[in-house]
């Protein structure tokens, strides 16, 4: 698990401890928002390095816009609502060099900070996916192959769409669907193959999250048997405590009857012993008595 202290190495640290409730109630809602910022920057990537008509190139800008604003007005709302403002900044240092780098690059500056403006964009995304992707921890517990064998589902659906609209060679979706699953499983039959370099970087982030996806249904259907192992363990520790219990009570109950017979048998002994001090005492008082009349 990534650790504050790491995130904040990272340049994602968030609000840093100890700060208001406002700010950390903040940082939940724009999550979401910024995760989604971030990928644009992938369409925006492919769409100014790749495109070929002119009206695709300039939605590419407006999208690198889009995601200068956003990240600059995160930057600054979030540095505005914080208490500790230095420790907010110093904790997210990346988004600092992002906003600094495609600043830069709206303003003109060429070659280097342009450059740097897309990589510190792109390390952004695989920073905010490790962050969001926690929560999908839950993934992989014994109940969690249907949910992972949903977002597989979505996921090569949706891969299917976008190579029938990448690939010329794809004349159907069902043939781009076919493709998203080949590439994704890592098997490559070879009768349908990425032939420009939108497709082919698409296939590229398709094997890596296909190699995810499959992992994650090997880790669920190991935490389905190792919860069924669990679950057995579970019933047989629960029938052996309800075994020492029962001895336990037992126990109680025979050393119970044990003490009540000990205490019988001494009450009935000091009984007979009461009773025989008493017949000695009368004896005494007859022969105390037998003495004066004497």
């Amino acid at each position: 698990m990534i650790t504050r202290v790491t995130r904040g190495l990272l340049g994602i640290g968030g609000v840093p401890p100890g700060d208001n409730a406002r700010a950390y109630t903040w940082e939940k809602r724009l999550h979401g928002v910024m995760i989604a910022i971030a990928l644009i920057s992938l369409v925006a990537f492919y769409l100014t390095e790749f495109a070929h008509s002119r009206e695709l190139f300039v939605l590419g800008h407006l999208l690198e816009w889009l995601i200068f604003v956003g990240f600059s007005f995160e930057l600054l709302w979030m540095t505005a609502i914080c208490d500790r403002k230095l420790a907010y900044l110093r904790h997210n240092w990346l988004d600092v060099l992002i906003v600094l780098s495609a600043g830069f690059a709206r303003i003109g500056v060429e070659s280097e900070w342009v450059a740097l403006g897309r990589l510190l964009r792109l390390a952004t995304v695989a920073l905010l996916l490790a962050r969001a992707l926690r929560p999908l921890r839950t993934l992989l517990t014994p109940g969690g192959l249907p949910y992972v064998a949903a977002l597989a589902m979505i996921i090569f659906l949706t891969a299917g769409a976008v190579f029938y609209w990448l690939e010329p060679t794809v004349r159907s979706y069902a043939d781009g669907l076919w493709l998203a699953f080949v590439t994704g499983a890592t098997i490559g039959y070879g009768d349908i193959v990425p032939s420009t370099t939108g497709s082919r970087l698409f296939a590229v982030l398709i094997t890596m999250v296909g190699l995810t996806l499959f992992s994650l249904v090997t880790a669920s259907v190991a935490a389905f048997f190792v919860g069924e192992d669990e679950k057995t363990q579970r019933r047989e520790m629960h029938r052996d405590q309800q075994r020492l219990k029962e001895d336990v009570a037992r126990l109680f109950r025979e050393e119970e009857a044990l003490l009540l017979r000990e205490m019988h048998a001494d009450v009935r002994g000091l009984r007979e012993e009461l009773q025989r001090l008493r017949h000695e005492l009368e004896q005494l008082r007859r022969s105390a008595d037998g003495g004066r009349d004497a």
